[in-house]
């Protein structure tokens, strides 16, 4: 049922709005549409790897805590309901957060922040290997709890539509909403690339758990937001901007000295380096700080 409505209610719904964004942006001034093209085909190359790779990397481990599970739960009162949700929405916090800070997971997470523009056709830009990474893992707790990992995924889903949303960057602050929920304004700052605005504003439908662990950061009228990485990725191959990331892991891996090294380049944040003198978040902000004195 889920599937269906995603198929033949929601995707075509999504494309229309991106289309139409499209169209008023580019009569507006210029408009990215080789960016808008690179996303509709990563869409397309995403659907085709889901249909010929059916399982997950992590589908033996979701079978096992199933099997294993504390108890059934069910979606048959409210109670249930809200502990899902808010289940769900913590441990996409915490997935989100490690597809950041953790460079594995960055190295997929990267290609839906390499667009240089954010609009609604950039949220369809996801990456091709996500069933490859190990993502899914994060939201073992709630099938461990009891949630079947039918309905786990159909949460999922639904999280990640309402994010389409919140891509558009004409929808302005939207007042107290900014206190709960994840908005346009939160999520500019999330795809924004300036040292101001780095590592910030995780949640999914909401804001709540940024601001609970200190991970929340408010668009400035000062500072525009500056889309893209931090290097911007300037070509428009959808081969480059999925496997560029995977390459330098592979170079940085081949090059290293010690499993302390191979760890970090796994495991640590993006820029890291075994010699203190990378380009993570904190490194580029001290070294900021300390050219301003």
């Amino acid at each position: 049922m889920m599937e269906k409505f995603l198929l033949f209610v929601a995707l075509p719904v999504v494309l229309v709005c991106a289309l139409i964004e499209a169209w008023v942006l580019s009569r507006r001034a210029r408009f990215d549409w080789k960016a808008m093209g690179v996303s509709m085909a990563d869409l397309i190359g995403r659907t085709v790897v889901s249909i010929l790779l059916p399982m997950s990397i992590a589908g033996p481990a979701i079978d096992f805590i199933w099997g294993h599970r504390l108890a059934t739960a069910h979606l048959d009162s409210w109670q249930g309901v809200l502990i899902l949700f808010f289940g769900q929405e913590f441990c996409y916090y915490c997935y989100h957060r490690a597809a950041h800070r953790v460079r594995w997971f960055w190295c997929h997470h990267s290609v839906h922040h390499s667009p240089n523009e954010l609009n609604l056709s950039a949220a369809f830009r996801v990456g091709l290997l996500g069933k490859l990474i190990g993502n899914t893992l994060f939201f073992i707790p709630l099938i461990w709890i009891g949630f079947s990992p039918r309905i786990v995924a159909a949460t999922l889903a639904l999280n990640l539509l309402y994010q389409f949303w919140i891509h558009a960057t004409w929808i302005p602050r939207l007042g107290w909403l900014e206190y709960v929920f994840n908005t346009p304004s939160a999520h500019r700052v999330h795809h924004a690339a300036n040292l101001e605005y780095l590592d910030a504003n995780y949640g999914g439908v909401l804001i709540v758990f940024d601001r609970l662990f200190g991970t929340y950061s408010k668009e400035r009228d000062d500072i525009a937001c500056r889309y893209g990485l931090v290097h911007p990725q300037t070509s428009y191959n959808p081969l480059r901007i999925e496997f560029d990331p995977w390459a330098a892991l592979v170079k940085d891996l081949l090059g290293a000295r010690s499993i302390r090294a191979v760890l970090g380049y796994l495991l640590m944040p993006p820029g890291w380096k075994p010699d203190g003198e990378g380009e993570t978040t904190e490194e580029l902000r001290l070294r900021a700080a300390g050219s301003r004195r």
